[in-house]
């Protein structure tokens, strides 16, 4: 098995697995969703892959084994992130006939090579239970926050 990066050679790779992901970590998604995702990560892979977006796979011959994402933003410095940089890992997964063989985790010691390389402040993700020793096995720790994570949803078909 080949660990590396990703290149541009593959998007269509990277698209599949992606929704495979998608697929088992929501369940069901309406085929209508799930054709605009899929006609949506191409464009975003070609424009993002490698600047702000660098996707760590495994090689099994022709068949991508198991990939992560880690996704870099940069904010104005605080000092909670001095540098300004900051990581997001997203996209955890392997395909299921090749799980419980340590890909993951080679894969997860990688991407965090990698954000030391680029002097990253720190690198964070959302963990399912079943990711959760994983992430802790490589060094993420839970985080106490005097803040609340929270979101602002647009919803566009009542804006129309």
């Amino acid at each position: 098995m080949l660990f590396e990066k990703a290149t541009a050679n593959d998007i269509n790779s990277l698209v599949e697995l992606r929704t495979e992901y998608l697929l088992e970590d929501y369940g069901e998604i309406p085929q209508d969703k799930l054709s605009l995702i899929s006609h949506n990560l191409p464009p975003y892979f070609n424009s993002h892959l490698n600047n702000d977006l660098f996707a760590f796979v495994c090689r099994d011959d022709d068949i991508i084994a198991g990939c992560c994402f880690l996704y870099v933003s940069e904010k104005p410095s605080n000092p909670s992130f001095i540098n300004g940089k900051t990581g997001t890992v997203l996209n955890v997964y392997t395909r299921p006939q090749y799980r419980r063989k340590g890909i993951a985790v080679r894969l997860m010691k990688m991407l965090l090579a990698e954000a030391e390389k680029m002097c990253l402040d720190f690198v964070e993700l959302k963990s399912t239970e079943d990711g959760y020793s994983l992430y802790r096995s490589v060094g993420f720790e839970d985080v106490v926050s005097k803040y609340h994570n929270m979101k602002y949803i647009i919803d566009y078909e009542k804006a129309e």
